[in-house]
This record gives structure tokens, C-alpha cells and sequence, in this order.
């Protein structure tokens, strides 16, 4: 079988790689397509991965300019698809849905976000997809029955124990001995983010002069530019490394929603400074389901100090958050073995969407 694959993020490519060698081990032809954003083409390039390019600049943020980069990337889908006889389409973006209803051929959309967080995404795709893959947790509004619901998340794919094992050494490697906490902070550029603001600089000051007083040493991940001041605690690493350190980390405090599901599969606790803050199914269920992530909208600059004080004084903090982790991974599955067997057999998937802990026909 031909599979074609888009990847617009760096999540997505993670959240794809270990099928993708699935699917090629399993005899597959497999194609991989993306577009330029934040470090995804290095991420492809340090595994070796070949890959195309189908939008190789950054495009602006106006209205316009995102429907144009859509119809773009559309068409060279279109194209490519054609060129290399897709049996089947995969992906998050609109342009693999459009594609394969064009070629009559069927798609798989895999997402993370309910449908009224990504409304502009969804209208130029949910009608166009054969099937919406997304954890049991997320709405889709009218197009629930195109929803093939799995007990899961997107980024277990790649941090269930299963793929990953963090390396003591890679913090070592840096520099990053002793007790660190982690910044992340998005471009928050996406279609889904007009509007939305996150951290910004005095409030990564303050928690630079918080986390120092507790003996903790911060470092930044950013895709945005940086003063002078903050630019001395940006991470400079290989960029598969990242989450090895997030392993390690003490805190992650952030206005990226995706690092924040990243920590809760690493168990390392984390405060989510957003306007996301109560909209996205899946954190909801990691806050209030295993209490392995924390909310706080951007009008409260109070709680976010008060709560980074509480967790740096946590006894046994990292203890407490692994038994937390350990919970929430007995109640889900395999999500890549979930997803290769959905898409060697689609429509007809022989997969169980069960826990790890009872009966799977899953690889």
C-alpha cells in the first residue's frame, strides 16, 4: 500500500515516526510531506528521515495569506498524491482531506483539539476526511460519525514507555546538572490562535528570580525572539533531545499547550499559562482526571507564582507526579499500534482502543 503522509508541526512528525517505521517494516510504501515550522525539518533531517517540502516559507498571518498557503498546499498534495498512487491519505491538515475527496481516495485526520478550538480547521476538513482520529475526549461536533475515538493521546505515541526511555545523561551533556525548571514559549502564530496570549517577558523574569531563590536553575525554549537578558537561558541542544530533558525536568511553566501534554506523558508537572486555559478536552482530562497538569488563565499573574512556589516545595514531588502518571498510562492504550493497525487494515481495524492492561489484538 501507498501512504501519504502530511506533518505540520514538530508533535505531528513524533507523533508519526514510529508508525511510519511500522508501515515501511511491514512492506508499506510510505511519503512524507511537510511544511517549514519551527524545527520539524531538522527534527526530519537528525533521523534520516526523506521527506518533501510543499511550503518552504513562512507564511504571513494574515487571513489571506493562510488561505492562500491552504490552497497551496492543497494542490502540491494533489499532485504528489497523483505522482505516487496514494492508496491512502493521512494527516492533520485541510489539504489532505481536500486531496484525497478530489482523488477519491480515503483520508485519516488525526487531531488533538475539539472542534469549537479549531473551527476554521475543521470546516475545511471535516467535511472533506473519511474518518476523524482523535482521543475518546475530544468534540467534534455534528461529524461524530466520521470519529474513531481511542483511549489516548497523540503524544503517548512517542512517550509511552514503551518508545521512550529518558537518558540521565542528556541533561549532563548541557550542563543541566542539579535542579532545573523548563519556559516554553509558543510563537502562538497558528490559525487557532488569534487572540490568545501566553507568557510574556516580565513574567519570565519573575519566574527566573522565583525558581533562583528555590535553588533552580531556569532554561527556555522559545520560538520567538528573545531579549538580551532571557536569550542567556535559551536551550541550545540537538533537537531530538528536548524531551529527555523535559524528563528530568523539576517544572515545566508554558503557553504551549502541546509541551504541556508532553510533560503530563513524562510525569513531569506543569503550570499552562493561556487563554486555552478550560477549552481543550484533553488537558482537562490530564488536570482534573490525573492531576498531571495545572491551568491558569493570563488575567491571573498571582496564581501562577503561588502555584510554582507550591510545587518546588512539594516533598517527593517527583514520586507523587510518576504515581499520577502511572495511573492515567494503566487506563490507555498503545496509540501506535492503535494507528498502524488502523491504517493497514482501513477501514476495517482489527485493533483494540482498550487499555494497555486488558486484551488487545494490537501488535
Amino acid at each position: 500500500m501507498n501512504i501519504l503522509i502530511y506533518l505540520g508541526h514538530p508533535a505531528q512528525y513524533h507523533f508519526i515516526k514510529h508508525t511510519a517505521r511500522n508501515l515501511i517494516a511491514d512492506g508499506h510504501s510510505v511519503k512524507l510531506l511537510i511544511k517549514t515550522k519551527d524545527v520539524l525539518e531538522d527534527l526530519l533531517k537528525e533521523d534520516g528521515w526523506e521527506y518533501e517540502n510543499i511550503q518552504k516559507k513562512f507564511r504571513k498571518n494574515s487571513k489571506l495569506s493562510i488561505l492562500t498557503a491552504s490552497l497551496n498546499r492543497t494542490y502540491r498534495v494533489l499532485r504528489i498524491a497523483l505522482s505516487f498512487h496514494a492508496d491512502i491519505l493521512v494527516g492533520t491538515d485541510s489539504s489532505i482531506a481536500q486531496a484525497a475527496w478530489l482523488l477519491r481516495k480515503p483520508s485519516i485526520t488525526t487531531l488533538e483539539d475539539d472542534i469549537d478550538v479549531i473551527r476554521n480547521l475543521a470546516r475545511l476538513t471535516f467535511p472533506f476526511t473519511t474518518s476523524i482520529v482523535v482521543p475518546d475526549v475530544c468534540r467534534v461536533g455534528k461529524w461524530e460519525r466520521k470519529k474513531v475515538p481511542y483511549a489516548g493521546y497523540m503524544k503517548l505515541a512517542y512517550l509511552h514507555p514503551r518508545y521512550f526511555t529518558p537518558d540521565p545523561s542528556v541533561p549532563e551533556k548541557y550542563g543541566l546538572s542539579g535542579k532545573y525548571i523548563l519556559v516554553r514559549l509558543a510563537k502562538l502564530a497558528a490559525h487557532h490562535d488569534d487572540g490568545i496570549k501566553g507568557l510574556n517577558t516580565d513574567l519570565v523574569n519573575r519566574v527566573i528570580d522565583i525558581a533562583a531563590k528555590e535553588g533552580y536553575k531556569t532554561y527556555i525554549s522559545s520560538e520567538v525572539a528573545l531579549n538580551a537578558e532571557l536569550e542567556a537561558h535559551r536551550l541550545q541542544i540537538h533537537y531530538n533531545d528536548i524531551h529527555h530533558l523535559l524528563a528530568f525536568s523539576s517544572l515545566l511553566i508554558s503557553d504551549s499547550q502541546s509541551m504541556s501534554v508532553e510533560a503530563a506523558m513524562l510525569g513531569t508537572p506543569s503550570l499552562r499559562f493561556s487563554d486555552f486555559v478550560g477549552r481543550i478536552s484533553v488537558l482537562e482530562e490530564l488536570e482534573f482526571k490525573y492531576g498531571l497538569t495545572y491551568g491558569i488563565r493570563t488575567s491571573d499573574h498571582t496564581l501562577l507564582f503561588d502555584k510554582m512556589a507550591e510545587i518546588l516545595a512539594m516533598p517527593d514531588v517527583r514520586q507523587e507526579f510518576q504515581s499520577r502518571r502511572q495511573k492515567m498510562l494503566s487506563e490507555k492504550i498503545d496509540v501506535t499500534a492503535f494507528l498502524t493497525g488502523l491504517i493497514e487494515n482501513y477501514p476495517d481495524n482489527p485493533c483494540s482502543s482498550t487499555p494497555l492492561n486488558s486484551q488487545s489484538s494490537c501488535r
